[in-house]
C-alpha cells in the first residue's frame, strides 16, 4: 500500500480520538449488542476518518489491516481447530486428561495444565498453541466439574508469559535483535524472569480471579462431547506425536536459522531449506493436523471397516464453522488497531516518553506500552519499542545482562493492557466463551499483573548487571 498523506491532527486530538472510539466501540458492543465483528469495523473506519486518513484511503487502510491479521491467523486457527477437533472426537482428550490426572491427581490440575502449557508454548505462538490445548482443558474442566475458568486461566498465563518474554517468539527475537543483545543470553534471563513472573503474576493471579467466576460453563466450540469408549481411544504415544510434532517441526526451523545467521550454515544447505517450509509455524500445524487424521482417524477406523472418507470430511467440517466468526472478529480487531497504527498516535506519544529523561529500563517499557495501547499488536509493540530505545542502548556502556534485562523489560511491556484492539483479545476471549467484559476481567488483567511483575523483576536485574 503506498504510503499515506495524512491531515494535521496535533497529538492531543489524535489522543482524543482514540479515547473516544474505544469507548463508542464498547457501547456498540456491550450496550446496543451490535455484533463485534461489524462494530470493529464501522469504528474503524469512522476514527481513520477522524484522525485525519482520507476518504479514498481510509478503506484500503482498513482492509490492509484485516487482510494481515487474517492471513496469519486464519491458518493457525483453521488447522488448530481440526487438529484439536480430532483429538476431541478420537477420545484423545480423554487419554491426555486421564494420564494428566494420573501423574499430579485431581486437586493439582490447574496445575498440571498450566505446566504442560508451559512447555508446549516454548515455540509454538500463543494462538496456536493455545487452541490445540483447548480440547485437553475442555476435557479436565468437564471431568472435574467446577468453573471453566479455574482450569483456563492457568493455561493463558502460562502462554502469555512466553509469548512476551522467550524467543523464539517474535516480540522479544526482534527486540533482542534490534538492540544487538545475545539471544541465547536472553532466553536464560527470560526463563529466570518469566518463571517466577508466571508463578507469582500468572498461575497464582488465573486462580484468585477464577473464584470470581465459579458458575462459568464449558463452551461446545469444538462440538458436543463424546465419552469415547477406553477400546476405542488412541494410545497415549500416538497422541503425544502428533503433539510433539509441531514443536519439533518449529524447533528445526529455529535451529537452523540462528545457525544460518551465524554463518555455520548457508542459506542454499538442502536442510535450512527444508526447515523454512517444513517449519514454518502454519505449515506445521498443517502437518500436524494431517497426521492426526490419517494416524487418529483414519487408520483405526479402517481396521475396524468403517468408511471414513465422508466422516473425515464432516469433521473438518465441523471443525472450521464454529471458528470462522472468530477469524472475522480477529481480522477486524487487527483493522481497528492497522488505523490506530496509521495514524502515528503511539510513536507520537512513545518518542516523547523517549525525549523526557526517564532511566532507561522505564523509558523502555512504558514506551513499549504506549504503543501497545495504542495498536494492539504485542510483537509490534516490541519491535517499535526496542527500535526507538536501541540508540540509548548502543551509545551507553552496558554489559549484556543490562541489555537482556531491557529486552525482556519491553517483552514484559508488549504483553500488558491489552484491550479491543488487540486481535488476541478477539481471539483468546471467543474460543473461551467469554463476553467482552470477562475478557477485560480475564485475559486483559492477567496479562498485565504478568507485565507488571516482569518489569519490576527485570528492572532488579538492570540495576545490579548495570
Amino acid at each position: 500500500m503506498e504510503e499515506l498523506v495524512l491531515a494535521e491532527r496535533p497529538v492531543w486530538l489524535l489522543l482524543t480520538i482514540a479515547v473516544v472510539a474505544i469507548a463508542f466501540l464498547l457501547f456498540l458492543i456491550i450496550k446496543t449488542r451490535l455484533h463485534a465483528f461489524f462494530s470493529l469495523l464501522i469504528v474503524a473506519v469512522l476514527t481513520g476518518l477522524a484522525a485525519g486518513i482520507g476518504v479514498a484511503d481510509v478503506i484500503d487502510v482498513v482492509i490492509a489491516g484485516f487482510s494481515s491479521t487474517v492471513g496469519t491467523v486464519a491458518l493457525l486457527v483453521g488447522f488448530g481447530a481440526v487438529l484439536g477437533r480430532i483429538i476431541e472426537v478420537t477420545g484423545g482428550a480423554q487419554v491426555l486428561a486421564d494420564k494428566m490426572l494420573d501423574t499430579f491427581g485431581e486437586k493439582r490440575a490447574p496445575l498440571a495444565l498450566s505446566v504442560a502449557s508451559l512447555f508446549y508454548a516454548f515455540p509454538i505462538f500463543l494462538d496456536a498453541g493455545f487452541i490445540v490445548m483447548l480440547p485437553v482443558i475442555y476435557t479436565v474442566a468437564r471431568r472435574l466439574g467446577g468453573s471453566f475458568m479455574l482450569y483456563v486461566l492457568p493455561s493463558i498465563a502460562s502462554f502469555m508469559m512466553m509469548h512476551a518474554l522467550l524467543p523464539p517468539h517474535p516480540g522479544p527475537t526482534a527486540a533482542a535483535t534490534v538492540m544487538g543483545a545475545d539471544i541465547g543470553l536472553v532466553i536464560l534471563v527470560g526463563l529466570l524472569i518469566g518463571l517466577p513472573t508466571w508463578y507469582f503474576g500468572g498461575y497464582l493471579v488465573a486462580r484468585a480471579i477464577s473464584k470470581r467466576f465459579p458458575d462459568t460453563p464449558v463452551p461446545a466450540l469444538l462440538g458436543e462431547p463424546r465419552e469415547v469408549p477406553v477400546e476405542e481411544r488412541p494410545a497415549f504415544g500416538a497422541i503425544l506425536l502428533v503433539l510433539l510434532m509441531p514443536l519439533v517441526l518449529i524447533f528445526f526451523n529455529t535451529g537452523l536459522s540462528t545457525m544460518e545467521a551465524s554463518g555455520s550454515v548457508s542459506d542454499q544447505n538442502v536442510l535450512y531449506q527444508l526447515s523454512r517450509l517444513v517449519g514454518a509455524t502454519p505449515v506445521a500445524m498443517a502437518l500436524s493436523a494431517l497426521t492426526a487424521m490419517v494416524l487418529l482417524y483414519v487408520i483405526p477406523r479402517r481396521r475396524s471397516g468403517q468408511q471414513v472418507g465422508g466422516l473425515l470430511e464432516e469433521l473438518v467440517d465441523d471443525a472450521l464453522a464454529p471458528v470462522c466468526s472468530i477469524i472475522l472478529i480477529t481480522g477486524a480487531g487487527g483493522a481497528f488497531g492497522r488505523v490506530l497504527t496509521e495514524t502515528g498516535i503511539g510513536g507520537q506519544v512513545a518518542e516523547g516518553l523517549d525525549a523526557m529523561g526517564l532511566p532507561l529500563i522505564i523509558a523502555a517499557y512504558l514506551v513499549t506500552m504506549a504503543m501497545r495501547i495504542a495498536q494492539g499488536s504485542a510483537t509490534v509493540a516490541a519491535t517499535t519499542g526496542a527500535s526507538i530505545m536501541a540508540p540509548a542502548i548502543m551509545a551507553g556502556d552496558f554489559g549484556t545482562i543490562a541489555v537482556a534485562a531491557v529486552v525482556i523489560a519491553i517483552g514484559a511491556a508488549s504483553i500488558g493492557w491489552s484491550h479491543v484492539n488487540d486481535s488476541g483479545f478477539w481471539l483468546i476471549g471467543k474460543f473461551c466463551g467469554f463476553d467482552t467484559i470477562t475478557t477485560f476481567k480475564t485475559w486483559s488483567l492477567v496479562g498485565t499483573t504478568i507485565s507488571l511483575l516482569g518489569f519490576a523483576l527485570s528492572s532488579l536485574l538492570f540495576v545490579i548487571a548495570a
